[in-house]
C-alpha cells in the first residue's frame, strides 16, 4: 500500500496536481453564468471531476509523449520518467483511469458532454504532438482549456451559446499569451533540437509582445462578456482587478528576465483565474 501511495504520490507531482487551479476556476465561471447563479451540489460536483479527469489525463499524455524529449532536456531531465521514478506503462494506466473519470462525468451530466467529449480528447492528444511541427502549441493549449468554461457552460444548459463561447476564448487567450511567456525558459533547447514555437520563431522581445497582445484580446473579450450576460459593477471591478495583474505580470519579465518567471507565471496566473470565478460569484449572488 505505501508503494502504491508513493507512485501516486510521484505521479500528482509529475502532472502538477495543484495547477488544476488555473483552469478550474473558470470552468466554475462557466457554470455560475449559465445557471446565472449557484448550479445545484450535484452538477458542480461532476463538472470538478470531468474537469479533474481531463486536466490528468492530458498532462499524463504530454508527459507519456515527451517523455524521450524531456530527457534530454536539462530543465526537464529530472521529471519523473526520464529521472526512473514512475514507468511509462503505470502513466499510461492513469490515463485510462483519468479518461475514463472524465466520460462517465460528462455521461453523469448530460448528452451533449458526452457527445463533444472525443473533440476535447482530440485537441489534449494534438497538443502534446504540436511542438514537433507547428508554433501555435500555446493557441492550442489554449483551445484544449477553454473546453472547461464551455464545457460546463453544456453541462448546465445542454447547449452552446455565444457567451461560452466569449468565456472560452478569455480563456484560450490567456493561456496561450501566458504559455508563450512560459515557453521563453526553453528557447535554446527547442531551437537546438528543432522544436517550434512562438518564441522560437520570433525571439524574446516579439514573444513578450505576442503574449501583451493575446492578453490584451483577453481583457477586451472580458468586456464583451460583461456587455453579452448584462453583468455590472462587480464583475467590472473584477476586469479591473484582472487587468492590473496582468499588467504586473508583463511588467516582471519587461526585459525578459526569466528568474521572475515563477511569480508572473504561477503566482499571478493562479490568483486571476481565482480572482474571476470570485467576482462572477459576487456579481450573480447578490443581484
Amino acid at each position: 500500500m505505501t508503494g502504491i501511495m508513493t507512485k501516486i504520490g510521484i505521479f500528482l507531482e509529475m502532472i502538477k496536481f495543484t495547477h488544476t487551479i488555473f483552469a478550474l476556476p473558470f470552468a466554475l465561471t462557466g457554470a455560475l453564468m449559465a445557471a446565472n447563479g449557484l448550479p445545484s451540489v450535484r452538477q458542480i460536483a461532476w463538472i470538478i471531476l470531468a474537469m479533474v479527469g481531463a486536466r490528468t489525463a492530458a498532462m499524463a499524455m504530454n508527459r507519456l509523449i515527451d517523455a524521450d524529449i524531456d530527457a534530454r532536456n536539462p530543465r526537464t531531465a529530472v521529471r519523473a520518467i526520464p529521472a526512473g521514478l514512475i514507468g511509462k506503462g503505470l502513466t499510461f494506466i492513469f490515463i485510462v483511469l483519468s479518461t475514463a473519470l472524465m466520460l462517465f462525468s460528462a455521461y453523469m451530466l448530460n448528452p451533449l458532454c458526452l457527445k463533444l467529449s472525443p473533440i476535447a480528447l482530440f485537441f489534449l492528444l494534438l497538443y502534446s504532438y504540436c511542438k514537433r511541427f507547428t508554433s501555435l502549441a500555446h493557441v492550442v493549449l489554449g483551445i484544449c482549456l477553454a473546453a472547461a468554461p464551455i464545457g460546463a457552460w453544456v453541462a448546465i444548459r445542454g447547449a452552446i451559446d455565444a457567451p461560452a463561447l466569449v468565456l472560452g476564448s478569455v480563456v484560450l487567450f490567456w493561456v496561450a499569451g501566458f504559455d508563450i511567456l512560459y515557453a521563453l525558459q526553453d528557447l535554446d533547447f527547442d531551437r537546438d533540437a528543432g522544436l517550434h514555437s512562438i518564441p522560437v520563431l520570433l525571439g524574446v522581445n516579439g514573444s513578450l509582445w505576442a503574449a501583451r497582445l493575446f492578453h490584451l484580446i483577453m481583457i477586451v473579450l472580458l468586456f464583451v462578456l460583461l456587455i453579452l450576460l448584462n453583468l455590472g459593477a462587480i464583475f467590472l471591478v473584477g476586469i479591473l482587478t484582472t487587468i492590473l495583474m496582468l499588467a504586473y505580470e508583463h511588467w516582471l519579465l519587461r526585459d525578459g528576465d526569466l528568474t521572475k518567471l515563477d511569480a508572473a507565471f504561477f503566482n499571478m496566473n493562479g490568483y486571476i483565474s481565482v480572482a474571476i470565478v470570485f467576482f462572477t460569484a459576487a456579481e450573480l449572488l447578490t443581484r
